[in-house]
């Protein structure tokens, strides 16, 4: 299909949902790779062995934050480069960006390696524990590279009309990634390391797509000799910098939530933690995926100046992020037993917590969706610092002030309550800046 004519289509809800479909998708199928890890190994090693999971997860959001930035803030300024009828120099930057992106990951892998020891000598965990943050964290280094190139390649694909090219890759990297957690672990008891490389194998299956896919010229957007322009660099990580901030500040605040936790339950409340963020990931790569699906059209509408699409789009796509909250929360509250089971057995400990907990949380689905889509909606329109804003507000500032404040007055219900109240806090803010902008982008 030619590139003119897939923009050039009505804004209809049948058109946006044929492009926002398999983005979401391919997200769903993304979250489930870290789920898939969790159900194996609190099945099959134990809930121990899950908190590990949960306490690698700041350094694996470090370690992909870099990889976003670029990933979220490159699409915009080449999707816009290409609605501003300058083709080959977004080809040019695209290439230029990829190779960015490599030598960023072949850094982190060696800071990683060389500060793996140190990171959880210091957490006071057991000897058990922490042999298995080590072991899982060393083992999904290897794929750093795949990993970040995975995070472009995925959203490149959708940007380039190949969206379902690009959930077909993460169907089977995630099918793959069932099969070897299966092999590596229960057959061949590799143990914890064996879900780390059933996890870097799977993300590795759209890294190897798109080495192939973007090789050929006949593409939309392929490689070619690339150019070094260093504000490409900084204008990319400026759009995706809200990105940034937030798999920064997420690592971060899960390692509030598990100190925290730590302090009031032990161990078994990071368990019950790790199971109630898969539920929340899940539910919330409905909205990432819907995201990641319309970006390419509201940054090309913005790039082609059209704005009478542009706010069609918009104003259907807060209608589907309606939707799909009030359907996400419902079934979330209503399963919230079927659940938890899939991670702990009802007489694990771990099980009544979790379940306590994720009733609580649920009440943040009514308002991630609003919030994820606005802040990815900025970054489209190439405004990155209010992207930022909104995201390092919402994953940070008022995190931050939820966990200091509610825990020291609830107790354990206090954590559970952070979450929500965070997300309505943040939902005031997106509001203020969606309608303060909607003059200057006339959506």
């Amino acid at each position: 299909m030619d590139h003119q004519t897939a923009y050039s289509k009505p804004v209809t809800l049948k058109n946006i949902l044929q492009f926002a479909i398999p983005t979401i998708a391919m997200s769903v199928f993304m979250s489930f790779y870290t789920m898939v890890d969790g159900l194996f190994v609190s099945n099959l090693i134990g809930t121990s062995a899950l908190s590990a999971i949960n306490l690698t997860a700041p350094v694996i959001q470090l370690v992909t934050a870099i990889s976003t930035m670029l990933a979220t803030g490159g699409s915009a300024v080449i999707m816009r480069k290409m609605g501003e009828k300058k083709p080959q120099e977004a080809k040019e930057d695209f290439t230029f960006l990829i190779l960015i992106n490599v030598t960023a990951g072949l850094v982190m892998t060696l800071l990683g390696y060389a500060l793996v020891g140190r990171i959880f000598g210091n957490m006071g965990l057991s000897a058990e524990v922490a042999g298995y943050c080590t072991s899982y964290l060393n083992n999904y280094l290897l794929f750093t590279v795949p990993i970040l190139l995975m995070n472009n390649f995925t959203l490149y694909m959708i940007a380039s009309e190949k969206a379902t090219l690009s959930l077909i890759c993460s169907v089977t990297g995630g099918v793959l990634n069932i099969l070897l957690d299966y092999l590596f672990i229960q057959i061949w008891d590799m143990g914890i390391s064996g879900a780390a490389v059933a996890t870097g194998l799977g993300y590795s299956v759209t890294a190897a797509a798109g080495l192939i896919v973007f090789s050929r010229k006949k593409n939309l957007l392929h490689f070619t000799k690339p150019v070094v322009r260093f504000k490409v660099v900084w204008n990319a990580a400026a759009n995706g910098c809200s990105e940034m901030a937030t798999a920064l500040v997420t690592g971060i605040i899960t390692m509030m939530f598990n100190w925290t936790m730590l302090r009031y339950v032990g161990e078994d409340g990071i368990a019950a933690v790790t199971i109630i963020m898969y539920v929340l990931m899940f539910a919330s790569s409905l909205y990432t995926g819907y995201s990641y699906g319309v970006a390419p059209m509201l940054s090309y509408y913005y790039g082609e100046q059209n704005h009478e699409k542009l706010k069609k789009l918009v104003s259907a796509s807060l209608r589907v992020i309606a939707v799909i909250s009030v359907i996400t929360a419902a079934v979330s509250f209503i399963a919230t037993k079927p659940l938890v089971s899939i991670f702990a057995r009802p007489d694990n400990p771990v099980y009544e917590l979790a379940a306590a907990g994720n009733r609580i949380c649920t009440l943040a689905l009514f308002f991630i969706g609003f919030n994820i889509f606005t802040s990815g909606m900025f970054t489209a329109l190439s405004n990155g610092i209010v992207s930022a804003i909104l995201a390092f507000s919402r994953s940070f500032v008022f995190m931050l002030i939820t966990m200091l404040i509610l825990p020291a007055l609830l107790g354990v219900t206090g954590i559970w309550l952070a979450t929500p109240a965070a997300e309505l806090m943040a939902l005031a803010l997106s509001m203020f800046m969606f309608f303060k902008c909607r003059k200057r982008y006339q959506y």
